[in-house]
């Protein structure tokens, strides 16, 4: 059920006043629109206002996730595996061929995902990497149907690429996006036998939503994307004329010889269009219940008349709104897995483990594989997060981060990737006893009451804050205490007020 908010939908969108831009909203702001907030930048944007931190966050040419060498070498090696395929002599050898393949795949994704948490829990990372990873959220592809890791990477380079761009160039360019055309049977949509898939979800999860189109327009915009095709070894995508149909399409009451770019400039003229984005930033930014449809259309004809559908001016007024950092919009937003794993990653000052097993089997756990959402919805988010089995594996996941890696366990892989990363300078995988001792010169009540401003979103009750204080100021010898303010700290990371942002 829609929530009602105390603001009108014409003041909701107006921007937060600079008399209520202070430390909590800058909190807020770095909670919700990336992983965590650090004091230094909460600092800093208190410093600057809110202004000048978007433009920080959103910045016009924002840094890209670059291109991982295993996915690089897995583009040069497709070739090679499909001739190996064809050559096979027997069934059995095929069958070989094609696992071989798979398990590099799988290696070159895992690889993928280590980095680009790498990459995204860098502070100046952080909010753009988020907001790529909502637009993933919208134009949804899975690595287990594409079964390629350069087309995965390179559809999440296309939104990065034009992620803050006009809407509708980038919908253009996620239409040719491989990933997505194998994802969503693109590249099968024939004339004589058109595929409606991309045209349904088109419609239904990336622009419009449901009830704001037919089964005809279904149909006449399947015909105008006819003709798609793919060469999966380059990955190249063209357009074939002898399999696309150049004729009269009627779609949204307009006829025309249509082509799939049309379809999309002809739905971005429905008002639909316009509040279907911010739905969706409120969805995965704001609330777990949806604002009312005149607000989200109020923010949509703002969207079209004041920002020509730039997804940069949408972000930068979403964030900077008043209905934003409204006080029954704060601390009551759980976080996702991969928030949780890279707000602690962060909140601690550690590095992300390049063993893949340390890292994506806790956020698989928890409900989260990266560049696997569950289907062509993406992940429903919100409540869904929490359940008996993933609410044990988040405690797990704290645990872990406050134990030495064993490294005898590691296996010859793993141990060279651990060795390969203390070489680049990446070695605090897990928080030391030398982290913890700066805590001990400070007062238990001081230092728990600065743990709670600096990550916790909500205010603790008195008798977990005080229990705390007292349990670490019980300590008779110093490895007491340091063991104890150990565990005080984790306890603060696996409370239910830290799950929240």
């Amino acid at each position: 059920m829609p929530t009602s908010p105390a603001l009108s939908p014409a003041a909701a969108w107006e921007p937060l006043p600079a008399a209520e831009w202070n430390a909590d909203a800058a909190r807020h702001l770095f909670r919700r629109a990336g992983w965590t907030a650090l004091k230094a930048d909460v600092e800093q944007a208190e410093r600057e206002g809110l202004a000048a931190t978007l433009d920080r966050l959103f910045p016009a040419e924002p840094v890209l996730f670059p291109e991982p060498i295993q996915v690089a070498r897995f583009a040069e090696q497709v070739a090679d595996y499909a001739g190996r395929e064809k050559a096979a002599a027997t069934p059995e050898e095929r069958r070989l061929i094609q696992r071989e393949r798979r398990e590099q795949a799988q290696t070159a994704v895992q690889d993928m995902s280590l980095r680009w948490l790498s990459f995204a829990a860098q502070p100046a990372n952080a909010a753009y990497a988020k907001w790529v990873l909502f637009l993933s959220d919208v134009y949804v592809v899975g690595f287990d149907k594409v079964q390629n890791p350069p087309f995965i990477f390179g559809h999440f380079d296309v939104l990065g690429r034009y992620g803050l761009g006009p809407a509708p160039v980038l919908a253009k360019a996620v239409s040719r996006s491989p990933a997505m055309m194998v994802y969503l049977d693109l590249n099968q949509n024939r004339r004589e036998a058109p595929n409606e898939n991309f045209a349904r979800e088109l419609f239904e999860l990336f622009l419009l939503g449901e009830g704001n189109y037919t089964e005809q327009d279904i149909k006449e915009a399947a015909r105008a994307f006819t003709g798609y095709r793919l060469r999966p070894l380059t990955g190249e995508v063209f357009i074939a004329p002898n399999q696309h149909d150049a004729g009269p399409k009627t779609i949204f009451g307009q006829t025309g010889n249509f082509t799939g770019d049309d379809v999309i400039d002809l739905a971005y003229d429905l008002p639909a269009a316009g509040a279907f984005l911010p739905h969706e930033l409120v969805k995965f930014y704001l609330s777990d219940t949806m604002l009312p449809p005149e607000y989200l259309l109020a923010l949509g004809d703002r969207w079209r008349t004041e920002g020509s559908l730039e997804l940069r001016w949408l972000a930068r007024q979403f964030f900077g709104s008043r209905i934003f950092y409204a006080p029954e919009f704060r601390g009551d937003f759980i976080k996702s897995p991969v928030q949780l794993y890279l707000g602690l990653v962060q909140d601690l000052a550690l590095d992300v483990v390049p063993v893949p097993r340390l890292v994506l089997n806790p956020l698989r756990q928890m409900g989260q594989t990266l560049y696997t959402p569950p289907n062509v919805r993406g992940w429903v988010g919100g409540r869904a997060w929490i359940n008996s089995a993933s609410l044990a594996a988040r405690r797990t996941l704290v645990e872990l981060l406050f134990n030495p890696i064993d490294e005898n366990k590691l296996n010859a892989d793993e141990q060279l990737d651990l060795a390969a990363a203390h070489t680049q300078g990446a070695d605090r995988f897990t928080v030391t006893d030398r982290t913890l001792q700066e805590l001990e010169r400070i007062a238990p009540s001081t230092f728990i009451a600065r743990l709670e401003t600096n990550l916790l979103p909500v205010t603790a009750e008195d008798a977990f804050s005080t229990g705390l204080a007292r349990f670490i100021g019980g300590a008779n010898t110093p490895p007491e205490r340091l063991r104890r303010i150990r565990r005080a700290v984790m306890t603060l990371l696996q409370s239910p007020e830290y799950q929240l942002c």
